[in-house]
């Protein structure tokens, strides 16, 4: 967790704050110190009017005591209202309740600059209970006293001279007080100077001090949230390292060819996949246009008359959609990608684009050799039934667009069960290849030869007329019938039967075709083999033979679905003293419509494509079922099984 929260982003008040606070701080002690020093200042300022009025006062009082004149006087009441004005700033804020007004009008009195009242009074109640303060103001009050005893001896000297003029002993006697009101005043002003500037004095120590250590305190926090935030930057730095270090492995690591560009379109970084894919290292193209890499070519689309830059930008080439291109490199040659382009957005700035080029080679190898092999055969490399089905099937629809002559042929090879038997598949599978060889040099260009499985092929002759292909079917078996095959100096002849259809109008299906090249492959083989059979129409004994080959499928399903029935007809002899009688068995079969078919009508079909064994089976199986049940139900005699329908029907 630790680790996540040093990777967060850190917002700006969370940077700045310690800052903030040690500057706001640092302010707000400077503040208050020059405010301090100023209401000291102030009280020093004020310590000198006070001095210099105490001494006026006993100065002018001296001179009205040999002069009673009246301007003298004045000049002493205005010396002596400093004093006393400072004396009652004292006095209102001493009370339990300062009485602010009162000390403000007894700054004004005592001569203080109005600025300075404020600062006064603050100083005055904050740090009146200093040792340093009090014992100044102890002085303070001492001198007040001092001069309260000089004011009472004025109004005294005024009050005699008003009556009369005074006596030479009362003159001397009040210049004697005078004197001694002096010597008594000095000493306290001195002293209450001297406390002042002591006290003023370890105030601007204590200040100092106190900045100092603040200072000290606040270049601390500063120093470890620097710390902090130098380790933050480093943390920052280091994992942003060790992401590009990341993202630099995954780039050269992955398959796919990465470019980035500058949104000039000059290249800024390609992977080991572009250097590949585009012949240039990444060290000479860096800072080359796009286009001195490749020239891109859409398969599937009109050309693009826009840059690749501006295709990125506007979104065309984005994620999530197929885009085949095929580039083509400065020499010429050409690799076909999928692409896929972004814009590099920051800040909200588009700074760049990002290509992601994959190369479409194997893919499409691999694709086009799925497709070869679902239309060719492994063995021989030659189309197979589907793909021969389906070019036939294109070529009846041609027929019906447009009057032409084809032709397709069925090739079976004889005996090539003989060569798998005595010499194994091996030697089957090379002979196969040799015929291929041998028949696909007898055809033309365009005609197409396919294997259809096992030992059987077929050929499709478009645009040929009859007379044409009969000559190609008598070449492809000769050919065949001269070929010389020997497998491990065992020698072999091979022979092939050929049924050939021409294909002169529509309508004629694809089944139709195949079963007419099928049944006159099969007449050619029942005539003898190595011989070319020629499919007609009319001929009545393909006609029968396609008869049989339809009864082949009826007969399978009529197996599948028990359609067959038994029904058994007796035997009886002619005359009591012969032998028992017995039963014949006889085989029905029942159609699709439930019509009853006699056995003459399926059993040559049967026995000519190798059903009778499964009839067989059928009917000895369901036999011994009947006679099972005849024997459980205990009817004697071989003729019991017929007094109830049980399992035939008795004619």
């Amino acid at each position: 967790m630790k680790g996540t929260r040093i990777l967060e982003a850190p917002r700006l008040l969370g940077i700045i704050w310690p800052f903030v606070a040690v500057v706001v701080l640092q302010v707000l002690l400077g503040s208050l110190s020059l405010y301090t020093l100023s209401a000291v200042r102030a009280y020093v300022a004020g310590e000198s009017l006070w001095s210099k009025a105490q001494k006026d006062a006993i100065y002018y009082l001296s001179l009205y005591a040999e002069n009673p004149d009246e301007r003298t006087f004045q000049r002493y009441r205005q010396a002596i209202t400093v004093p006393q004005g400072d004396h009652e700033l004292r006095v209102a804020l001493d009370q339990p309740t300062p009485d602010l007004d009162a000390a403000r009008a007894g700054i004004l009195k005592g001569g203080n600059h109005p600025e300075d009242v404020t600062r006064i009074i603050w100083f005055y109640r904050n740090f009146r209970h200093i040792s340093y303060m009090e014992t100044a103001i102890a002085f303070w009050d001492i001198g007040d006293d001092f001069l309260r005893q000089l004011d009472l001896l004025a109004d005294e000297m005024r009050a005699t001279f008003a009556v009369g003029p005074p006596s030479a002993r009362q003159v001397s006697d009040w210049k004697a007080r005078i004197v001694t009101i002096n010597e008594g005043v000095t000493p306290a002003a001195k002293a209450f100077s001297d406390a002042l500037g002591e006290g003023s004095r370890m105030v601007l120590k204590v200040l100092l001090i106190t900045n100092l250590l603040t200072a000290l305190f606040l270049i601390t926090i500063a120093w470890r949230r620097s710390s902090k935030l130098l380790a933050q930057r480093q943390a920052f730095a280091t994992a942003l390292q060790a992401e590009k270090n990341r993202a630099q492995v995954t780039l050269e690591a992955i398959g796919d060819a990465v470019i980035t560009a500058d949104v000039e379109g000059h290249i800024v970084f390609m992977n080991p996949a572009a250097e590949q894919l585009s012949h240039w290292q990444a060290g000479s193209a860096q800072g080359l246009p796009l286009t001195a890499l490749f020239t891109l070519i859409d398969e599937h689309a009109e050309r693009d008359e826009r840059s690749l830059v501006e295709q990125v930008l506007s979104g065309s080439l984005r994620g999530g959609a197929e885009h085949a291109r095929l580039i083509q490199r400065l020499d010429g040659s050409t690799v076909s990608v999928n692409l896929v382009g972004s814009p590099i957005v920051n800040a909200g700035q588009v700074s760049g684009i990002v290509l992601v080029l994959h190369d479409m080679t194997q893919e499409r190898q691999y694709i086009a050799n799925l497709s070869w092999q679902a239309t060719h055969d492994a063995l021989t490399g030659l189309a197979n039934r589907r793909e021969f089905e389906y070019r036939l099937e294109q070529a009846l629809n041609g027929l019906a667009r447009q009057a032409g002559r084809h032709s397709l042929m069925f090739l079976d090879l004889d005996q090539f069960k003989l060569v798998n038997d005595t010499c194994g598949h091996a030697a089957g599978d090379e002979l196969l290849r040799h015929i291929c060889a041998v028949l696909q040099s007898c055809l033309r260009e365009g005609d197409t030869l396919a294997r259809l499985g096992g030992d059987e092929f077929g050929v499709l002759l478009e645009s040929c007329p009859p007379d044409q292909a009969e000559r190609i079917a008598e070449q492809l078996r000769q050919a065949v019938q001269t070929l010389h095959f020997v497998w491990k100096g065992r020698p072999f002849i091979t022979t092939v039967s050929i049924g050939l259809v021409h294909i002169a109008q529509a309508p004629s299906t694809l089944e139709t075709s195949l079963r007419a090249a099928d049944m006159a492959c099969y007449m050619a083989k029942e005539k003898g083999r190595n011989r070319v059979q020629v499919y007609h129409a009319d001929d009545s004994e393909l006609s029968m033979r396609f008869g049989e080959m339809a009864w082949i499928q009826r007969l399978h399903v009529a197996l599948e679905e028990n359609r067959f029935c038994l029904y058994a007809q007796e035997i009886a002899p002619l005359s009591a003293q012969d032998s028992p009688g017995h039963i014949e068995i006889l085989l029905r079969l029942h159609d699709e419509s439930g019509r009853t078919i006699l056995p003459d009508s399926f059993i040559p079909a049967a026995e000519r494509y190798g059903l009778m064994t499964s009839l067989d089976r059928w009917v000895v199986r369901n036999v011994f079922q009947v006679i099972r049940q005849c024997l459980d139900e205990g009817r004697p005699g071989p003729l019991a099984m017929c007094d109830q329908p049980v399992g035939f029907e008795h004619r």
